[in-house]
């Protein structure tokens, strides 16, 4: 039987990547559930080809539009966060691609693990921001995450088959960037047209600023320690400008495996809807003799403060990976206006984590509530 697939974030540069593989398996997946915040044409033509059971726009000023023209397709149509939350707890789907950036994305992925969902993460932020509650939540309801990231795509994959191989650490690749090797006095300079053109990935406008400032590892660092339940002093980044490895495991016995391949998001989207199956593919495929030689360097914590802001905020626990990600929202949403300049974007999350009352043991009121505070003064800072 087909698997039957909800995209929550199906306009995304996940999303989209993401239908492009059910495209070219026809046989194998379905697009049952499509949702988009405000690109109203995009879902509209992505339902038009896909024919999925319902769509949701989360711009409830556009539904009327979505609305009139799929009425002649047979197509459920929602939208606002409610009906997010209600389809991610419906029996329309198999697996649910959690695509949607950010905070946002955090009470679908919610609702759908309520119902002990399976549920393939590419929004590192749900565990950043309450990895905690997330981790209860399918242990009580016995769901299941399956990574999408890249790299933790290749530590899921490294571990298959490693049961009774216990881990001593993970290595976390991060290309560096567009930035690589820079320094602040050119850091101080830089404009959002050349932090979004990353070396190596084709990715959202979000992800490739994350990128570029070292904070995009930082949360993998944090996704990473809930994913596979690791103690902090057990992951590590390591720069890796080829983006050929995508991550690697250390066991206690000194062995190591890495996952490697070309950079291309298409594979761990396809590993994580169809596994525990393989897919063949026609996906390019990499060569040693294209790439010679594998290089590795340590971070560059000092010029890239989001990482080593991002590792206290891991290790101090509670509240903090929340308040980090708030306010990284808001600097990045800043800097992609020409309201922040790329290095103030720090200054700001630095100021953010001292200044919100750390709570060590958070609900969940507390998250939003953190998240919510974070915001406006991050805010009010720029």
């Amino acid at each position: 039987m087909k698997k039957r697939v909800a995209i929550f974030g199906s306009t995304g540069s996940i999303g989209t990547q993401a239908l492009e593989v059910i495209a070219a398996n026809p046989s194998l997946f379905s697009a049952e559930i499509l949702t988009a915040h405000a690109n109203a044409d995009l879902l509209i033509s992505q339902a038009i080809e896909f024919k999925p059971n319902a769509v949701v726009i989360g711009d409830e000023t556009q539904y009327k539009k979505v609305n009139e023209a799929l009425a002649t397709h047979q197509i459920k149509v929602f939208a606002g966060e409610k009906s997010l939350i209600e389809l991610a707890a419906s029996d329309m789907y198999d697996i649910l691609l959690a695509g949607i950036v950010g905070y946002a994305g955090l009470s679908s992925t919610l609702s759908a693990l309520e119902q002990g969902k399976t549920v393939a993460l590419a929004n590192k932020e749900t565990l950043v921001v309450a990895g905690d509650i997330v981790t209860e939540t399918i242990q009580r309801r016995g769901g299941r995450l399956i990574p999408v990231d890249s790299e933790h795509s290749a530590i899921f994959q490294c571990l298959v088959g490693e049961q009774n191989n216990p881990i001593e650490k993970i290595i976390l690749t991060a290309s560096g960037g567009p930035f690589l090797g820079k320094k602040p006095n050119f850091l101080i300079n830089v404009k959002k047209e050349h932090a979004l053109a990353h070396p190596n990935w084709i990715m959202g406008a979000k992800i490739s600023v994350d990128s570029a400032s070292l904070m995009n590892k930082g949360l993998e660092m944090i996704e990473a320690k809930w994913l596979f339940g690791l103690q902090n002093e057990q992951i590590e980044v390591v720069v890796h400008p080829q983006s050929i490895i995508h991550s690697m495991v250390q066991f206690e016995d000194g062995s190591m495996k890495a996952q490697m391949g070309l950079p291309d998001m298409k594979l761990p989207i396809q590993y994580a809807l169809a596994y525990p199956q393989r897919v063949r593919n026609d996906f390019k495929r990499m060569s040693f003799k294209n790439y010679p030689n594998l290089t590795f360097e340590a971070p560059d914590v000092k010029t890239f403060r989001n990482l080593a802001l991002a590792k206290d905020a891991m290790f101090k626990g509670g509240n903090a990976p929340c308040v980090l990600n708030a306010a990284n929202e808001v600097v990045v949403d800043a800097f992609l206006k020409n309201k922040l300049g790329f290095i103030e974007m720090s200054d700001v999350i630095e100021k953010c984590l001292s200044e919100i009352p750390f709570e060590a043991k958070p609900t969940l009121q507390h998250y939003i509530d953190c998240n919510f505070e974070t915001r406006k003064l991050a805010s009010n800072y720029i």
